[in-house]
């Protein structure tokens, strides 16, 4: 029995018993920073634990890897020790590139070939030698001041009035009252929300601010300001952090309205549970020149009141630039809100103090409070690629590319997309077909992968619905037709009711295809053997990838032992 234990132990852990590259790929999946020698200590540690335990290869992903000319030669030195490290391992080595979804890092590089939002007419005028933002009247008792019991007035609804949402005169940030929600699901997560119904004008920029309080409050979910269309495209994505525990601070989020003429703004959570939140001191305004993007695909245009008089940068208004764009703190880190720039009005301009201005323009959006994606359309996001490619390929020779096209949540508004004449699939087709043929002739005969969820109807290019702020309904669906069938596919839909359908969409097509384990969930061997189990014996799997977006590297061995147990038992 013990040299059972003993020898099963070394079938486990001894890379004796490791998958060929060629046969089976087992992955780890390794976000790094490898600018910073501590990082590189750890991920050369983390690759010789994954060689012991039987994986034969890394996926690296690192940030740095859009700024290889901004760095000092430390981080080349360094990216080479590790890549050496691989080849001592026997560890087959994908880079990721092309970061379409995911921008922010590229975008560093030029913040404005974000993905632009369009506004139309906003109204401004010019006040003490400035333009200033139209103020709009759009809210009703933002401050809850007027209210009948628990019932603010001019409010579409909230939730159990004198249950768990009531007017509070002891607490405000403002005023004399504030809405206070209180142990909302005391015995299981419940909604406590307020809504209003806006009049908006389409494609106009808004800035909402809240003023919030919190005491022991416990949610599921988190805090959230929701902006919904007419026909329930939600407008806004960015979820502000809320303590459990903190003094009235101003929350703020942005939305453009896009084509809609009126939306329901909502203020809660869905899943609260014990505990109390305030809300007060509700606004909102014109969103300005916050993040605007000024690239020939964003257009800029000025006109009088009555759009007869078109007026023009540098002379008769200083540049129209937010320097935060992009910038804030640093490059390629973008904020949903920030103090709006100043644009002066030059004394020599046409413009008269008073007078009223049109403004068309073009924003770019964050979602979920860092996420900013690129402009597939600008030819200039096509050289850029291509340059990051050949970086990668002088300065780590990978063994593979792995194309960073993932959860693009904002297409197809701005000019350059529009002009284009194509659905953001198509244009997402064709720069999948100019990436993949830039890979190939930079580096001639090494194997291509891509993540599957862009390409995926039963994913995010599903053929029903909205897409975060891509303009359509089902704006990606379609997008597969030109990936070439030699893509090997990241397949990261692990939804048991339809991961079947998934796998099997991209078998049919001739992908190959790696599982990628999203295992931040126990019970970690039975979901990644489970998942093995569910591809069918003629829709052969390539390999598996150890896939964590949190960093947590415990269950790696137990991982790599369910898997190889699984593919033992299979054959």
């Amino acid at each position: 029995m013990k040299h059972f234990l003993l020898t099963l132990f070394v079938f486990v852990y001894s890379p004796l018993f490791s998958f060929a590259a060629d046969e089976f790929k087992l992955w780890v999946y390794l976000p790094a920073n490898l600018l910073v020698d501590a990082n590189v200590e750890n991920s050369i540690k983390l690759i010789h634990r994954a060689s012991q335990a039987g994986y034969n290869g890394v996926l690296l992903t690192d940030s740095k890897f859009c700024r290889w000319d901004k760095l000092p030669e430390r981080y080349a030195e360094n990216v080479k020790r590790f890549r050496n490290e691989c080849r001592k391992l026997n560890l087959e080595l994908f880079a990721a590139v092309c970061p379409v979804g995911y921008s922010n890092d590229m975008l560093s590089r030029n913040p404005n070939l974000a993905e632009g939002l369009p506004v139309v007419n906003a109204p401004f005028f010019v006040q003490n030698g400035k333009l200033v933002p139209e103020p709009v009247d759009v809210l009703k008792n933002g401050s809850f001041e007027e209210h009948r019991g628990n019932s603010p007035t001019g409010w579409g609804f909230i939730d159990e009035p004198g249950k768990i949402s009531f007017i509070d005169g002891e607490v405000k940030s403002n005023g004399r009252v504030s809405l206070r929600m209180q142990d909302i699901g005391l015995d299981e997560p419940r909604n406590g929300r307020a809504m209003q119904k806006l009049t908006v004008e389409p494609f106009h920029y808004y800035h909402v601010s809240v003023q919030i309080k919190t005491e022991s409050f416990d949610s599921t979910a988190a805090m959230n300001i929701a902006v919904l269309g007419e026909d329930g495209m939600s407008l806004n994505w960015h979820f502000p952090k809320v303590e459990p525990t903190q003094d009235w601070k101003q929350i703020d989020i942005t939305f453009n309205s896009l084509e809609n003429s009126s939306v329901n703004i909502y203020f809660g959570t869905w899943g609260g549970r014990k505990g109390k939140v305030w809300w007060d001191d509700v606004r909102i305004e014109q969103g300005g020149f916050v993040n605007v993007l000024r690239r020939d695909g964003t257009p800029l245009k000025m006109t009088s009141g009555d759009g007869k008089t078109e007026y023009a940068e540098g002379i008769d208004v200083e540049p129209l630039v937010d320097k935060l764009t992009g910038n804030d703190p640093y490059e390629g880190c973008f904020t949903a809100w920030h103090k709006p720039p100043e644009i002066a009005v030059p004394k020599t301009s046409r413009l008269k103090e008073g007078q009223r201005v049109l403004i068309s323009y073009y924003h770019t959006a964050v979602i979920y409070g860092e996420q900013v994606g690129m402009c597939m359309a600008e030819p200039e996001t096509r050289e850029m690629l291509r340059w990051q490619i050949e970086q990668v390929k002088k300065n780590l020779d990978p063994d593979g590319y792995f194309m960073s096209y993932d959860e693009m949540r904002q297409a197809g508004w701005d000019k350059s997309c529009l002009d284009t004449g194509k659905r953001p699939a198509e244009v997402l087709a064709d720069n999948v077909e100019f990436c993949v043929k830039t890979i190939k002739e930079i580096a001639p005969g090494k194997e291509i992968a891509v993540w599957s969820d862009m390409f995926d109807p039963l994913h995010n290019a599903s053929k029903d619905g909205y897409y975060y702020l891509v303009k359509g309904k089902a704006p990606w669906f379609g997008s597969w037709e030109k990936l070439p069938k030699d893509v090997i596919v990241g397949n990261w839909n692990s939804d048991p009711k339809i991961r079947k359908e998934s796998y099997r969409h991209f078998a049919q097509r001739g992908h190959q295809q790696m599982l990628a384990g999203y295992y931040d969930a126990e019970p970690v061997k039975e979901r990644i053997r489970q998942w093995m189990q569910d591809v069918s014996p003629d829709e052969k799997l390539r390999g598996v990838i150890y896939t964590t977006w949190t960093n947590n590297y415990g269950p790696l061995e137990r991982f790599a032992e369910a898997v190889k147990k699984e593919f033992y038992r299979q054959r």
